[in-house]
């Protein structure tokens, strides 16, 4: 890919796009949002499908991956349902049951293979962009199996901490530093958005919550719902918030106009295992997010769920 196409294609894109969801939709509570926020900005999103990723090591899913993947396929069901989007039931993708074994391997999965020919369709001027929102390992896998994935797509994920931050223990991307060291290294055209240190200021409130989408739509009152259950059981009597991270990593695709957040043109630093980055100025640039416009992304957020 000629330099001056790789520079441009770290910018939001204009006009309408293809796009794939890769999410850990069972996780949390978040991706749920980021789902329906997608599912609502289709003048401007064409939606190719959306895929499970793995994800294991919290209180929803202890140790077992494919567990995980599996619970994120049902809610991923559950939630173009309830979005009254059936017509995508039969365009959602099993992911991977096991993380990557080494930074050489893919993990054969449904999900990184319809990743992996899709992208034969596009090209550096006309790329498929996919969107990441947990354990990277479906992407990862899928462009060890085409590597003309690095010319033809663009990467977006949530993932790794500020790169000004204490240490780069985040979920998302420890659970497969190998696969999130492809991704860092491997010259595809890649936005991060970082989680704590950047994303962490993404946070509603019940009552936010409350006023703004209970009894908008059932869709709406799921999300309530569901974040108000997640929140009361660890924080019961006490005040809360919640970050809804996903959603920035979709709004970054709808920041045409720079009204939702702010990024950058950073040399891609290198996820190690010890939980740190490590540096290197010759390496090539990535888009690095360095801030989100709470109030604005929350304001659009909540005037789509509620149409």
């Amino acid at each position: 890919m000629k330099i001056e196409q790789y520079l441009k294609n770290l910018s939001t894109p204009k006009g309408k796009i293809d796009v794939v969801l890769d999410t850990d939709a069972y996780n949390e509570i978040d991706d749920q949002f980021a789902i329906a926020y997608m599912l609502r900005s289709q003048d401007k999103l064409n939606i190719k499908g959306f895929c499970a990723a793995p994800f294991s090591g919290n209180n929803r899913c202890e140790s077992d991956p494919e567990y995980g993947m599996v619970k994120s396929y049902e809610e991923l069901k559950k939630i173009v349902k309830l979005a009254g989007n059936d017509e995508f039931l039969d365009k959602i993708y099993r992911g991977s049951t096991r993380y990557l074994p080494d930074e050489n391997t893919p993990v054969e999965s449904e999900a990184a293979r319809f990743m992996a020919e899709l992208a034969k369709d596009y090209s550096p001027e006309k790329p498929l962009y996919i969107v990441a929102i947990g354990a990277i390992t479906n992407v990862a896998s899928a462009i060890l199996m085409n590597p003309a994935m690095k010319e033809n797509t663009v990467i977006v994920w949530l993932g790794g901490h500020a790169l000004h931050f204490v240490d780069n223990n985040e979920f998302n991307l420890r659970q497969d530093v190998a696969a999130a060291r492809i991704i860092f290294g491997c010259g595809v055209p890649f936005v991060q958005l970082p989680c704590c240190g950047v994303v962490d200021r993404f946070a509603t409130s019940r009552y936010e919550l409350e006023y703004w989408l209970k009894g908008k739509n059932e869709l709406c009152d799921y999300l309530v719902e569901n974040t108000i259950e997640e929140a009361e059981s660890y924080a019961a009597g006490k005040p809360w918030t919640r970050v809804i991270w996903d959603v920035t990593a979709v709004a970054w695709l709808l920041n045409d106009d720079g009204r939702l957040m702010s990024d950058v043109l950073k040399h891609s630093p290198i996820p190690e295992y010890d939980n740190r980055y490590s540096y290197d100025d010759r390496r090539h640039f990535y888009t690095y997010v360095y801030a989100v416009n709470r109030d604005r992304l929350f304001a659009e957020l909540f005037n789509k769920l509620t149409k």
